[in-house]
């Protein structure tokens, strides 16, 4: 007789978060995101995981419930985080499920998330701190807000005043460590031209200049600041295109789509000799948490999207002295 698993319950909520002001980058303007909240029940133990999903895949709350739902069953009879990535591809509907996943093994077997990912256990890190798209001069007052920050990300519009939006964050700030965020807004000849603004002004990273397809523009293109990957890199299969054309990529686990994922990816870029930093596509504080994980295999954070919500969960990851930190009962 075929032997009964024991079930899970999986839930799936959808949530909205107003945004405190809108957040713009050169490709859109957010000013609430809409989340999908996976919950996974077994007996006494819950895990969670949410997602925003990744905007430029045309990919939203409705989207990422579908392909969850889509796999309910197996999930809820004990489908593993393996399995997982064979089932679902790369994006927000993997993350959330994967992330409960973890969660919920964590708890069951009385472990922390980190231990069972075989990293040392966390510490507080240097996140930045991200300036909207707006005139200049009002993003040196949100640069100057943001009065703890050790590190900031500009946003770049690719028009023809990023350069004073540089020049006035860092005029603003002269005390901090500054990357800039095209989001793929620029070309070859805006990047030659804005490149001695960013080296006068000490930017210490350029995430993202070209748009997904174009990164053949870094060819041959000898930088003197660090370029990054975002758009550009989903998952692992990504990463062979990258190589001497970047020296660094984002991780975010929406795109890569999960915890899982992300570590892998963090430690084959590593092996690859590319910096990793870990970013979000905004979110509350549970999203950051498992990012906060990968984090700690990272040279770069960029864990604030809890900073832009009018409110967020509670408990929730704090920030002081310019540092993320993530509070045990929050999750993993």
């Amino acid at each position: 007789m075929k032997q009964q698993r024991d079930p899970r319950s999986l839930r799936i909520e959808l949530e909205r978060w107003q945004l405190r002001t809108p957040l713009r980058t050169s490709s859109l303007t957010l000013s609430e995101i809409e989340i999908v909240l996976v919950r996974l029940q077994h007996h006494d133990y819950e895990g969670r995981g949410e997602a925003v999903g990744v905007t430029y895949r045309q990919e939203n709350a409705a989207s990422i419930s579908r392909q969850i739902e889509s796999i309910r069953t197996s999930i809820e009879e004990g489908m593993s985080r393996q399995m997982l990535l064979d089932v679902l591809p790369a994006g927000g509907a993997r993350n959330a499920v994967d992330c409960a996943l973890w969660e919920l093994e964590a708890r069951l077997g009385g472990a922390r998330v980190w231990q069972l990912a075989g990293i040392e256990a966390p510490v507080p890190l240097v996140t930045t701190f991200t300036i909207g798209v707006d005139e200049p001069q009002r993003m040196a007052v949100a640069a100057l807000n943001h009065a703890n920050a050790r590190a900031l990300k500009v946003k770049l519009a690719g028009d023809e005043r990023d350069a004073e939006r540089v020049q006035a964050v860092r005029d603003s700030r002269p005390d901090v460590w500054l990357a800039v965020d095209a989001n793929g807004a620029l070309i070859p000849a805006s990047l030659e031209k804005l490149l001695p603004v960013l080296v006068d002004a000490s930017v210490q990273l350029i995430e993202q200049p070209f748009g997904i397809g174009k990164e053949m523009h870094l060819d041959g293109f000898e930088s003197p600041i660090p370029v990054a990957a975002d758009e550009s890199v989903g998952d692992l299969s990504d990463l062979p295109t990258l190589v001497g054309r970047f020296q660094a990529i984002s991780i975010k686990l929406d795109k890569c789509g999960g915890l899982t994922a992300a570590l892998a990816l963090a430690r084959r870029a590593r092996d690859l000799g590319l910096d990793v930093f870990v970013g979000n596509m905004c979110g509350t504080s549970l999203a950051m948490a498992p990012a906060y994980v990968v984090g700690q295999l990272c040279k770069i954070v960029d864990l604030d999207g809890p900073v832009f919500l009018r409110d967020d969960r509670t408990p929730s990851v704090s920030y002081a002295d310019g540092l993320v930190s993530c509070p045990r009962d929050l999750w993993g």
